[in-house]
């Protein structure tokens, strides 16, 4: 890697902005039977004769899309987008014949069935993955919240591993896989998980310790790019943002404006206490943590390494949404946290919302209908 390239990678592009953007990777389902169906290049043509807002494209398989909002300052413009977005998608899967969801996993598809997209990176991950690269037909949203530069990147990236588990509990949406009740709430992150350069940002303090770090990596040749690390929380130096990685799909576009919303106060909060840096034991319980949302969701067990215990995360979740609520409503994202309070009070996520269903339904065909049905009207 040259060094013209390696300045390319690591130039960031800061903001004073809390703006904020989101992906979300979406399921492309038969109307027949309701498996996942190769229709990524029929849609993503559909799509080309139309304008829409936002951006939409192709994923690692033929079986999923991306969709890409804009930058975005508050909750509703965010929310009335990807709403927006969702009725050109699903208009444009009508006219194939298609049918769209959100949530993270299907529950029923075969990975083996599943085909990778013909675009150059995507062949290289699965040449370099094998059959990893297929079994990464999992769902999943990504939210950016902007920078000012490299070293607020760092320190935030470090900061919110604390509240990876609170991410991971509101977002859980994948409690089926392969045609079974996994009994966790997120079986999603089992697929990235599988990844060598998944997990966490190693410590470093600053963006010059973070360029040392990739340097040393890109010299090993172990990575090229931003997009080699399949970490929770990323940097994205060409973006400006920070990347949250660690959310399932949810089943419907508002709920994943809510969640873009919670990140964008807790970075507020954060911004506004100089003073608060990462505990020196805060990776000691991460895995753990982690673990225990993808487990058990909403009802899982919290270390709170700063207190010393250990707690329900439903409590550290209520706690912390009442904390960054006064810095939401500058933002416009009020009404976004009081919503998320609401759902953490009645213990509800997707994945309660998907056993319930399950549970009316005749088959996980019929689930999947219905979950599609909340995606196109939620």
């Amino acid at each position: 890697m040259t060094d013209t390239e390696l300045e390319e990678v690591l130039d960031f592009k800061g903001s004073e902005q809390l703006t904020m953007g989101v992906e979300l990777e979406l399921q492309i389902l038969s109307s027949h039977d309701y498996n996942l169906t190769r229709g990524a290049p029929d849609l993503l043509e559909q799509l080309a004769r139309r304008d829409h807002p936002g951006n939409v494209v192709p994923e690692i398989t033929e079986a999923m899309i991306e969709l890409n909002s804009t930058v975005h300052h508050r909750y509703e413009e965010l929310a009335a987008e990807l709403e927006t977005l969702r009725d050109h998608l699903v208009a444009a899967a009508d006219r194939l014949h298609l049918a769209l969801a959100g949530g993270g996993t299907h529950p029923f598809q075969r990975w083996s069935d599943q085909r990778i997209y013909p675009k150059a990176r995507y062949l290289a991950v699965s040449e370099l993955y094998g059959y990893l690269a297929k079994q990464f037909t999992v769902f999943g949203q990504h939210i950016h919240i902007a920078c000012r530069d490299g070293d607020e990147a760092v320190r935030l990236t470090r900061l919110l591993s604390r509240y990876i588990p609170h991410f991971i509990a509101l977002s859980a949406s994948s409690p089926f896989y392969q045609g079974v009740d996994t009994a966790f709430d997120s079986s999603r992150l089992s697929a990235v998980n599988a990844f060598p350069l998944s997990g966490t940002m190693p410590p470093v303090d600053d963006w010059a310790g973070f360029r040392d770090y990739f340097q040393r990596m890109a010299g090993y040749g172990v990575v090229r790019s931003m997009k080699d690390f399949y970490w929770d929380i990323r940097p994205k130096p060409n973006y400006g943002t920070i990347e949250l990685r660690i959310c399932d799909t949810p089943l419907t576009p508002r709920q994943a404006a809510r969640l873009a919303a919670f990140a964008q106060a807790l970075v507020a909060w954060l911004r506004s206490e100089p003073g608060i840096v990462p505990h020196p034991d805060l990776g000691m319980p991460y895995t753990f943590n982690r673990f225990q949302a993808c487990r058990f969701g909403l009802a899982a067990q919290f270390i709170d390494v700063a207190g010393s215990r250990e707690r329900p995360l439903c409590d550290d979740l209520t706690d912390t949404l009442e904390r960054v609520l006064p810095h939401s409503v500058p933002l416009g994202g009020a009404q976004a946290i009081h919503e998320l309070l609401q759902q953490v009070r009645r213990m509800e996520n997707d994945a309660g919302w998907l056993r319930a269903t399950a549970a009316r339904e005749p088959s996980l065909g019929h689930l999947m209908l219905r979950q599609a049905e909340r995606w196109a009207n939620g």
